[in-house]
């Protein structure tokens, strides 16, 4: 499993676990966050290994589909993007304006979290 996919499919699985079933987060939840292997995840809920694949793929497909409408990642990536870059203008162009640099550093703080 490449680190990159993993870490994607991680992010879109932070923001849209609440829009799957039971079930589809748990499959989730096993292969991807806790590293559980196919056949550990077979062996702990009783059903084929092919059985965990398909559901894998399926909620995969769901998460990746719910992005395509809904766009929370990117766009929470692209306010990330326009935070910093404030942040950057902000302490080189004003610093001395403190009210302003403490509104940056709120923001900072904010989507840190």
């Amino acid at each position: 499993m490449d680190i990159n996919e993993t870490t994607k499919i991680n992010l879109l699985y932070n923001f849209y676990h609440s829009l799957l079933t039971k079930k589809q987060s748990q499959y989730i939840n096993l292969y991807y966050v806790e590293d559980f292997s196919l056949s550990e995840i077979a062996e702990q809920l009783d059903v084929s290994r092919q059985a965990v694949m398909d559901n894998l793929h399926r909620s995969v497909s769901l998460l990746e589909s719910f992005e395509k409408e809904l766009g929370l990642v990117q766009k929470t990536q692209e306010i990330d993007d326009i935070a910093s870059l404030l942040d950057r203008i902000v302490l080189t162009k004003y610093p001395k304006d403190k009210e302003l640099v403490e509104l940056v550093r709120r923001i900072s703080k904010i989507n840190e979290k």
